[in-house]
């Protein structure tokens, strides 16, 4: 039971965490000013692992590859912890390729997570209350998702589906990625 609870107390901190990383580099992509009381807050929090690794790995112009670095090494640090808990010892040498690939799904399953709690909560807004200041905020992170999805679809007196597809996608991506990670690491 002390095994179940520290697996599920890990697979929150760093799937939290993670979104945390890919978010920023998110923020980053869309330029979303840096004051924004989101971006403050995720800076804040991810700081101490992203400053350090910045000093190595430059953030391009587009795209924040820090935070993408740092959300793999978390990913990475994820695995390596969740090994140890199942099987009382490191990673063999002969795993670690298996690990860094897994890894580099871990985070893309992280950032699908969020394009998916994201896509949900702007959709929930946007029928509760589409005048919410946070509106703007969700439709500034999704928008670059969203647009070429409604350029695709047939236009619609009143609804959007390009929520709906989006999620669709994800989840179809989400299951993909399932099944590969449990192929490489069992994990």
């Amino acid at each position: 039971m002390l095994g179940d609870i520290l697996r599920f107390l890990l697979e929150i901190t760093f799937t939290l965490f993670g979104a945390a990383l890919i978010a920023r580099a998110w923020i980053h992509a869309v330029r979303l000013h840096p004051f924004n009381p989101l971006a403050r807050g995720i800076y804040q929090a991810t700081n101490w692992l992203v400053l350090p690794i910045r000093k190595v790995i430059p953030a391009g112009n587009s795209i924040d590859w820090t935070s993408l670095v740092a959300a793999w090494l978390t990913a990475l640090a994820y695995l390596a912890l969740m090994w140890l808990l199942a099987v009382g010892s490191l990673i063999p040498a002969a795993l670690v390729p298996a690990a860094l690939g897994s890894s580099l799904l871990m985070v893309i399953k992280w950032a699908l997570n969020l394009i998916v709690w994201l896509t949900l909560l702007q959709a929930v807004l946007s029928w509760v209350n589409p005048m919410s200041p946070l509106m703007a905020l969700l439709q500034t992170l999704t928008a670059p998702l969203l647009d070429p999805i409604r350029r695709l679809l047939p236009r619609t007196a009143a609804i959007d589906f390009s929520p709906l597809i989006l999620l669709i996608l994800a989840q179809v991506v989400l299951m993909m990625l399932a099944r590969l990670t449990y192929g490489l690491l069992g994990v």
